[in-house]
């Protein structure tokens, strides 16, 4: 008889197979990066957040899962153009779905985890898309008219993006608040939109951004035009939307950046995690749970 058919589990985990592996429990946090902003329009939305933590329905894992942390869009200083979504991020079965892009021309790409500032019509760029319960994120705002036309603030992953007005530009909307990693950390906030063209002193140009690492609208410069000002980025790890620029007839600045996602799994004390590259980080909570901290794309191995 083969001597490979009395092969049992401990010669199986031998070979490098999973089959043998103990399933764990665990919580998870997966954030989306977030949309980029063109300029005098709406803001980027923020990238989706998906979570268990606290009170939510755990998933189980084994062995070895890869990793998937999406980056940011990239903003442009296109008139008329949008800045580009934000990519999806992706641990096990849960998948959050980049934000949506400030958008003030065509293409609309300003659906997405949270939607991006946009104008009326087509309307805002629309959030929680494709959708899911618990909703992982929210409607952006809508640009104001003549004369500055005040961008939409982009959507954040706990309020929808203020809408501008024909003087002012818009707020993104605020993320939300999640302490898996043991300390509050605030993720997802929508950029805020920009807007052109500030005819009159006293005119306010800047939509400010939701909390949770997303950027700001780009100021109007001085009176009557003003300089072009540069909306800023979303913050890295935290799945912002960019802040949209600042225009007046001159070349155009840039459309802020979105901010890249993040992936958090927690599990028991029990349990010893192992990540890869060493870019990513392991930490234990205030209460012995074990963390692992994904902030690029990576590999997580479980053992206990």
């Amino acid at each position: 008889m083969p001597l490979n058919s009395t092969r049992g589990a401990a010669s199986a985990k031998a070979f490098g197979l999973t089959s043998g592996a103990k399933t764990f429990e665990v919580d998870y946090l997966v954030l989306a990066g977030g949309g980029a902003s063109g300029v005098a329009g709406g803001g980027g939305g923020a990238g989706g957040l998906r979570t268990s933590f606290p009170g939510g329905t755990k998933i189980k894992i084994k062995g070895s899962e890869p990793i998937t942390v999406g980056g940011g869009g990239a903003g442009t200083n296109l008139t008329d153009t949008s800045g580009t979504v934000g990519i999806n991020s992706i641990f096990s079965t849960i998948t959050a779905t980049g934000g949506g892009a400030g958008f003030t021309g065509s293409p609309w790409p300003g659906d997405g985890g949270s939607g991006g500032g946009g104008i009326s019509p087509p309307g805002p760029g629309l959030g929680n898309t494709p959708p899911f319960s618990p909703p992982q994120g929210n409607n952006g705002g809508v640009r104001g008219e003549y004369p500055t036309y005040g961008g939409g603030g982009g959507g954040g992953a706990g309020a929808t993006g203020g809408n501008g007005t024909p003087i002012a530009a818009a707020n993104g909307g605020n993320g939300v608040a999640n302490s898996i990693t043991g300390s509050s950390v605030t993720y997802a906030g929508g950029g805020g939109g920009g807007m052109a063209f500030a005819f009159a002193s006293g005119i306010p140009g800047i939509g400010s951004p939701g909390s949770g690492g997303s950027g700001g609208g780009g100021p109007a410069g001085a009176p009557n035009g003003g300089g072009p000002v540069a909306g800023t980025n979303g913050t890295d790890g935290l799945g912002g939307g960019g802040g949209s620029g600042y225009y007046n007839g001159a070349p155009a600045s840039y459309g802020g950046n979105g901010g890249s996602g993040r992936v958090v799994v927690r599990g028991p004390s029990a349990f010893t995690f192992s990540v890869s590259p060493g870019t990513n980080t392991t930490t234990t909570a205030p209460n012995g749970d074990k963390v692992a901290i994904f902030t690029v794309t990576g590999n997580l191995t479980t053992t206990g």
